[in-house]
Formats: C-alpha cells, sequence, structure tokens
C-alpha cells in the first residue's frame, strides 16, 4: 500500500526535495487558491521546491525540513512554469520550524514561514481554514493532497500544472506494519488506498492534507 505519512497541523499554533503526486489529476485552474510553491537555496547553492499553504495572510505552512536560504513563495499558481497574472511572489521575512523538529527521523516536521508583506486576496489566493482543536479525521474518511510533481515513479521532470490526488484515511496499525520509522498515532495521520497507486512523494513536502475544506495535516514523507 503506498501510504504515507502527514504530520498533524495541530501540533504548531498560529502565532507562535518532493517531486511526485502520483496517481493524480489536473485541478481546474486556481481551484485550490491556498496552495503555495516554496522555492529556496541550500549550502552548496541548489534550488531547492517544497510545497506549502496558505494559512493567514502573512502566514505558510509547510514541513520543516524544507528550511533553507532566500526563500520566496510563489501564490496564486496554476501553471508554476508560467508568469500567470495571479502569481504573487512573496520572500520570506522568517522560518519557524516546530522547536523539536527533528531531522533524523522527521519527528515534528512542521514550520510556518512568515511572509515579509500580506498576500493580496483574489480568487486566485486564499488562505486554507484549520480544524477545530478537538477535530479528528477517522479511518474511511476521503482527503487529498496537491502539488505540482511529477506524474509517475518514471517521470523525470515535474508537472507544470497544479494536480491532486484523494487518499483514503488508514487505521494507526496500516502504517505500524509497513514500519514507516517512528510512526505516532498522535502526532501523524496514515493516508493511502489498497487498491489504487496514490500518493504524494519527494517534492510535494509541505503541502496539506485537506479534508473537507479544512487542513488537517502537512505532507512530511511519502
Amino acid at each position: 500500500m503506498p501510504a504515507v505519512l502527514i504530520l498533524l497541523t495541530l501540533l504548531l499554533p498560529l502565532g507562535a526535495g518532493a517531486e511526485e503526486i502520483i496517481g493524480s489529476h489536473e485541478v481546474k485552474p486556481h481551484s485550490r487558491p491556498y496552495m503555495a510553491f516554496v522555492v529556496s537555496v541550500d549550502i552548496e547553492g541548489n534550488k531547492r521546491c517544497c510545497r506549502g499553504f496558505l494559512v493567514q495572510d502573512d502566514f505558510v505552512l509547510t514541513a520543516a525540513h524544507c528550511r533553507n536560504s532566500a526563500m520566496t513563495v510563489t501564490l496564486g499558481a496554476h501553471n508554476i512554469k508560467a508568469k500567470e497574472e495571479t502569481q504573487q511572489i512573496i520572500p520570506v521575512e522568517k522560518a519557524f520550524p516546530h522547536p523539536d523538529y527533528n531531522s533524523v527521523d522527521r519527528t515534528n516536521d512542521i514550520m510556518l514561514l512568515k511572509l515579509e508583506s500580506k498576500a493580496k486576496r483574489t480568487k486566485a489566493v486564499r488562505p486554507l481554514m484549520l480544524p477545530r482543536p478537538d477535530a479528528q479525521v477517522k479511518p474511511g474518511d476521503v482527503c487529498s493532497v496537491a502539488g505540482w510533481g511529477s506524474t509517475s515513479n518514471n517521470a523525470t521532470k515535474g508537472s507544470a500544472c497544479l494536480r491532486e490526488a484523494q487518499l483514503i484515511i488508514k487505521k494507526d496499525q496500516e502504517c505500524k506494519k509497513k514500519r514507516f520509522r517512528c510512526y505516532t498515532e498522535t502526532t501523524e495521520i496514515c493516508a493511502g488506498d489498497m487498491k489504487k497507486i496514490k500518493a504524494p512523494s519527494k517534492g510535494d513536502s509541505g503541502g496539506p492534507l485537506v479534508c473537507g475544506n479544512k487542513a488537517y495535516g502537512v505532507v512530511t514523507y511519502g
């Protein structure tokens, strides 16, 4: 089963190199106005890309392992390789990784990005709501993940246009059985599909797990 671990967003209250989304379909342009394309430069000078999502006009939520230097966020994009009039490119003022983030096992792999300026809300740019603190997803719920990655394991280039795949929330035992590093049901969600190959993979890190138009998690690794 192509399961994926999703870190719960509820761990990090507001205020305080991935390239694939397999088994996906292209979404209607700008129908996911919260999606963010995060670009940075690593210590070797290489360009790195992650996903993220707008949670307030000047805050983007993503994965902590996406942290590098010279970070910028592109909002309002459908075709990330085109210069669309809807796009807003905003530098990151400061990154706030989870204080207990562990880069070895990627526990607490979640981070807030404070933007240098507020995003302008348009039809193509709008924050995604977070759930209530006591809200939970349950096995059988159908959620979705999105990204600009390649569409198969054999593809060498990412998709220019935003794509999305649906995932079914699985029982915790499913991921424990697969021995996903240090899977912890209190901070992670197991999602996938027993019958279909659908999963985010490297490059889609930082994107949201969306259930009922709310973000219940952040993709940390596939």
